[in-house]
């Protein structure tokens, strides 16, 4: 049973781990443009976008630590 746990912690890491390379490059590439054009009249615009996205992977990294340590601790439970 523990091991059908770990499985799926470890599918639904892979998942999160995914999405949190894609939100990671939206954010690079927003903070690239945010510097290429600083006086850009679009760049509060960008700037807001950028707490988004930092938000949501902030988010991200939560959910993938917490699931992380779950699936730490059942590894370090005895064999049923």
């Amino acid at each position: 049973m523990a091991d059908l746990a770990e499985h799926q912690i470890n599918v639904l890491l892979e998942q999160l781990e995914a999405e949190e390379r894609d939100i990671s490059l939206r954010r690079r590439k927003l903070h690239d443009r945010i510097a290429i054009f600083p006086d850009s009249p679009a760049k509060e615009e960008l700037e807001r976008r950028e707490r988004e996205i930092s938000k949501e992977r902030g988010e991200l990294h939560r959910r993938i630590d917490d699931l992380r340590a779950q699936r730490n601790e059942l590894r370090t439970q005895p064999g049923e």
